[in-house]
């Protein structure tokens, strides 16, 4: 029998979100902005000055991303909203959902970073594929990838990080666990050590995160019209030989602007 899925908590998006710029501050993301940076100018046909990030968190990719571009950020926690217009005051950000918001303006790019995780289900993959075809320009470019996935899937996966500023120091341990490889779905748990002034405080907070094979991914973005070409997309940080499915999307010159 299925194991039943269990509402998320997803408390970093809501009263945890202050500690996600000591947890993961936004110098951490250089490199993989420029990789994002690099792979847009090459993938796309038009020239670009402006980007659409659909799941934009607490804005630390465009920390960097805006050196080199116009950007507007969409996101669906407010709190989250919050950090990256604080931190990021020249980009443009709106509290919406990727799978169904819509701006009235097309872009020249789109990127999709890991919130997309959250889709949980293959109408909810769909919807944020369309909702990036109908924002962009015609010969533009959509880059988004894969963080997990069946075969690649390590049970128990579990990862810690110390980080703090000021009198707060975070232990931030993640772990990754699927309760049923027959469906489409795993559980990450976050446990929070947080000490003020050595006072420890524990909090947990448990996320649901997608875990479809790549053809699942390859056939959606067909399926809202793009045109894709695959590749792989790797950090310095990541365990040696580990690279991530990374898709560059087109949106044929041909198709009509939405």
């Amino acid at each position: 029998m299925a194991y039943s899925r269990p509402d998320p908590e997803n408390r970093l998006y809501g009263d945890l979100a202050w500690a996600w710029p000591l947890i993961s501050p936004p110098e951490t993301y250089v490199e993989e902005a420029e990789t994002f940076a690099r792979t847009i100018r090459e993938g796309s046909s038009i020239p670009v000055t402006t980007v659409l990030h659909l799941g934009s968190g607490g804005g630390h990719v465009d920390w960097r991303l805006k050196r080199d571009f116009e950007i507007t950020g969409v996101d669906l926690s407010e709190a989250m909203v919050g950090l990256s217009r604080r931190l990021n005051p020249e980009a443009t950000y709106v509290v919406g959902d990727m799978r169904t918001v819509r701006l009235g303006r097309l872009f020249d790019a789109v990127l999709i970073h890991d919130a997309i995780v959250y889709m949980l289900t293959e109408d909810d993959l769909r919807a944020c594929f369309e909702t990036a075809f109908a924002h962009l320009r015609p010969g533009g470019v959509m880059i988004t990838y894969v963080e997990a996935e069946p075969s690649t899937f390590v049970q128990n996966r579990t990862t810690a990080s110390t980080r703090g500023g000021g009198d707060v120091e975070i232990v931030f341990v993640e772990n990754d666990y699927d309760p049923d490889p027959s469906d489409t779905w795993f559980e990450t748990t976050f446990v929070y050590l947080i000490r003020r002034d050595g006072k420890l405080t524990i909090e947990t907070d448990r996320h649901l995160c997608n875990l479809f094979p790549v053809p699942v991914w390859t056939e959606n973005l067909r399926a809202a019209g793009f045109r894709i070409e695959e590749t792989t997309f790797g950090h310095s940080e990541f365990p040696e030989g580990l690279t991530y499915p990374m898709f560059v999307c087109t949106k044929p010159e041909a198709t009509s602007a939405e």
